[in-house]
């Protein structure tokens, strides 16, 4: 038996990167998937038509960090899918500046598609979770969370903020078997700029590492290499099944050995 054979996975910002690993690797394990994008519909077809052809899968153009879109959204899966098992909270972006010119929109909109999302849709979901008592929330925090990097206090903010946010709602939640988790990634080598939105990039092409820059950062990793998106999806993967069942409440770091 496949290790998520029967359930049901929402996994938001699906449609590239790490999401899309994340979707691949749960439905190859027997998940039904729904995911949610807010980026162009094309792209985000060609996923659900690729899922399609190993299980069932949606698409759903939602925007988590609004709190009523995230209700409906949770409204819609159970509508489609008739449960939701698991939940995994992995849309993201970055807004990059030191902080005395760090502008207060540049702050806010980290918070709210960052933090103000995961609590929306957590929120959300928990009340069909406890219900059925079984569930699994996984966070997508980051190492910038756990140890802060120059140049990313919004984003280092947002990602401790929700690592609290993950520890404090599996307290909530534990008696009625709801496990919530979190995975603080390291370099991951193939989502570096598909975080980037389209219209920055022409703008960022200068501040893209060099291949010497990027091997840098290989080399002071203690494994020696950067990870890749599959690393992140099966540590998502042991934490949405059975094989942590008791497990919760934790952060665990894909790093390659980086905190160490």
């Amino acid at each position: 038996m496949k290790l998520l054979e029967g359930k049901v996975a929402l996994i938001t910002g699906a449609a590239t990167g790490i999401g899309k690993r994340i979707a691949e690797v749960f439905a190859e394990q027997g998940a039904k998937i729904a995911f949610s994008h807010i980026g162009p519909d094309d792209l985000a077809k060609q996923v659900e038509a690729d899922l399609n052809k190993i299980t069932t899968a949606k698409e759903y153009h939602s925007n988590a960090a609004d709190f009523d879109e995230a209700q409906k959204l949770i409204d819609d899966v159970i509508a489609d899918f008739g449960q939701i098992d698991i939940l995994v909270n992995n849309a993201g972006i970055t807004r990059d500046n030191l902080l005395l010119r760090m502008s207060k929109e540049e702050w806010d909109i980290i918070m709210k598609v960052n933090l103000d999302s995961v609590f929306n849709l957590t929120k959300a979901a928990i009340k069909p979770m406890m219900k059925a008592r079984s569930g699994s929330i996984i966070n997508m925090a980051s190492v910038v969370g756990v140890k802060g990097n120059a140049g990313q206090a919004n984003y280092a903010a947002s990602k401790a903020g929700l690592i609290g946010f993950t520890k404090a709602v599996a307290r909530e939640v534990a008696a009625r078997n709801v496990r919530v988790n979190a995975i603080a990634p390291g370099f991951i080598e193939s989502d570096m700029t598909e975080r980037i939105p389209n219209k920055m990039k022409d703008a960022m092409l200068n501040q893209i590492p060099s291949p010497e820059v990027v091997q840098g950062w290989r080399d002071a990793i203690p494994l020696k290499r950067g990870g890749q998106t599959t690393d992140v999806a099966n540590t998502c993967l042991f934490l949405a099944s059975d094989l942590s069942s008791y497990v919760t409440g934790q952060v665990i770091n894909v790093d390659g050995g980086m905190l160490t």
